[in-house]
């Protein structure tokens, strides 16, 4: 048996397989390489905050007491767009919170924002007639671990190495150098998170705004993940605001809100490129899942999806935040580290400066130890040539979780920086 081009590519171990399989199997195992309790602090998986579930497991019994609505969840196929009475009620919220002008026409569904990037990139990116082959311009890396090996094609990403701003000893945040960051006639489009994962960088109104000019001046689509942004989750704890218009593709999801497994990503676009994307998941998919539109179509409908953004989901996160950006502070004093300011998403950034113990290396001894992260050096797409690839800061940062259960967190994080310590003694 052998596989063609595509399944050799999409057998190979992906930096998002090895997240994703260590999340699975943590989950189900619980236990490290030394029986001891897995603590998760590497996936993106949001926390269980009560209220957001208590909705959820009271919306699920007033579906499953309605015969009618009972057949809807589980019986009936939705259009290849997505529902359409969930579609237009959030068509409805975003026209009424930011007057977009929008029509259902513009809305999509699809199985999680990870298979819209996929439809996504691949609609821009990759082959062209006339031999030309066209890439996905990230601003700048670090980038989400999902999208490097979402491309059918080789050379998928291009990405310009940041500018560091020290804020203070301990703290810096990432910017986007324009000017580096060039589009050529080989750019299918520009991509960028707010905010960001893997860094929680927020990028500013200003930078943006840039982008959406650069955009529009090359005739390439802006999209916008913003899967922890704005309006929902709205895991933003800084000044953001939200932006569309017909050139940008903005990405929504419901899983940080608190919906993960119901795979619910929102797509808000120019007409064209939802019909693109609907035609895909006819094929793909026949259709999208109805589980997540349907959980949250009333929250949608009432605008109790920002309210509870705002009031609950935003500030259990920024509390959370602040908690572990303080005691890892204190944990890691005398070491020459910095952390990303945390301006959003439910990750810390931990730059180990010059550090003799390579990033894989400490994953590799703090998953023994029973502590699961992510390597920093798979969030770098596009930085693969001349210095960018011999850039030394790609193995010298750590992803960690705060979502965790706050004792189970500071655990986690007095064996990371344990491990930290030692990793520094070494010559």
């Amino acid at each position: 048996m052998k596989f063609s081009d595509f399944g050799e590519k999409f057998t190979s171990q992906a930096g998002i397989t090895s997240l994703m399989d260590d999340l699975g199997n943590a989950l189900a195992t619980t236990k490290g390489e030394h029986d001891r309790p897995l603590i998760m602090m590497g996936g993106g998986n949001p926390a269980h905050i009560k209220p957001v579930q208590d909705y959820f497991q009271n919306r699920l019994k007033d579906i499953t007491n309605s015969k009618q609505a009972f057949q809807q969840l589980i019986g009936v196929y939705d259009p290849p767009q997505g529902n359409i009475d969930f579609i237009r009620a959030m068509t409805d919220l975003l026209n009424s919170e930011f007057g977009w002008g929008l029509g259902p026409e513009n809305i999509g569904l699809t199985n999680g924002s990870q298979a819209a990037f996929f439809m996504l990139f691949n609609l821009f990116a990759g082959d062209f007639s006339g031999n030309q082959r066209k890439h996905i311009q990230l601003p700048m890396a670090p980038e989400y671990i999902g999208y490097s090996d979402a491309g059918l094609t080789d050379d998928f990403f291009s990405a310009t190495r940041p500018t560091i701003q020290m804020l203070d000893s301990h703290t810096f945040k990432y910017h986007i150098d324009f000017n580096k960051f060039k589009v050529s006639d080989n750019t299918g489009a520009i991509c960028v998170s707010r905010p960001t994962n893997p860094t929680g960088n927020v990028l500013t109104d200003s930078e943006i705004q840039q982008l959406d000019k650069i955009a529009r001046h090359n005739d390439v689509p802006l999209i916008i993940d913003g899967a922890y942004g704005t309006p929902f989750p709205n895991l933003i704890f800084t000044e953001a605001a939200p932006m569309w218009n017909e050139n940008t593709i903005l990405c929504l999801s419901l899983s940080k809100f608190g919906l993960p497994a119901a795979r619910t990503g929102i797509v808000v676009a120019d007409e064209k490129v939802i019909k693109a994307m609907a035609g895909v998941n006819a094929i793909i998919n026949l259709a999208t899942g109805s589980f997540g539109s349907i959980l949250a179509q009333e929250l949608v409908e009432s605008k109790e999806i920002i309210k509870i953004s705002k009031s609950i989901i935003r500030p259990f996160y920024l509390n959370k935040a602040d908690k572990a950006r303080q005691l890892l502070n204190e944990l890691l004093q005398g070491l020459p580290y910095a952390l990303h300011k945390i301006e959003g998403a439910m990750f810390i950034w931990l730059w180990l400066k010059d550090c003799p113990v390579s990033n894989q290396t400490l994953y590799e001894r703090l998953k023994a130890k029973g502590v699961l992260i992510v390597s920093g050096h798979h969030f770098f797409p596009g930085l693969n040539s001349g210095s960018d690839e011999s850039w030394r800061h790609k193995q010298e940062c750590l992803r960690i979780t705060y979502s965790q259960d706050d004792a189970l967190v500071e655990q986690g994080l007095k064996i990371i920086a344990d491990e930290v310590h030692l990793a520094y003694q070494e010559t």
